[in-house]
């Protein structure tokens, strides 16, 4: 099965100067968790709810006036729609993401799809458990030391 079979096809997306507060707000009333942020269909980052935690908020960017580029992440690992859902879920879980913008092959954004999209879709439970076992599993990176 292909990723254009499953993916999800009607995605908003932010331009890169839409404010912080702008995208958290598009968040919270589609109730997802993360935007693409397009120059056209053109993709040029991702802004997730951890982005405006983590260099957002955290950093103390002022919401109403900084753009989603400066807490975007540039560095996006996506897919291409004539990808096969096995070859999807392998990326999800060599990369520890749960989702990922879908690619035509001229670069623009034509979807998303989700591991919940693969696991609905595909019924391909077992293998889509695996997949979300090492999503989940701690990252190599170090974590922040924490004092009481």
């Amino acid at each position: 099965m292909q990723i254009k079979d499953i993916m999800t096809t009607n995605v908003e997306i932010v331009r890169p100067d839409t404010p912080l507060l702008e995208a958290a707000r598009l968040m919270r009333d589609l109730d997802v968790g993360v935007l693409p942020i397009c120059d056209g269909r053109r993709l040029l980052g991702i802004l997730t709810d951890r982005d405006l935690t983590v260099r957002a908020v955290a950093e103390g960017r002022n919401p109403n006036t900084a753009p989603v580029s400066d807490s975007m992440t540039p560095e996006v690992v996506y897919c291409f729609d004539d990808d096969s859902t096995a070859d999807a879920e392998r990326l999800m879980a060599e990369k520890q993401i749960r989702r990922l913008p879908v690619l035509d092959h001229d670069q623009r954004l034509v979807g998303i799809v989700s591991l919940g999209d693969l696991a609905v879709r595909t019924r391909e439970t077992k293998v889509v458990g695996k997949t979300l076992e090492r999503v989940s599993e701690p990252s190599d990176k170090p974590l922040a030391t924490m004092t009481l």
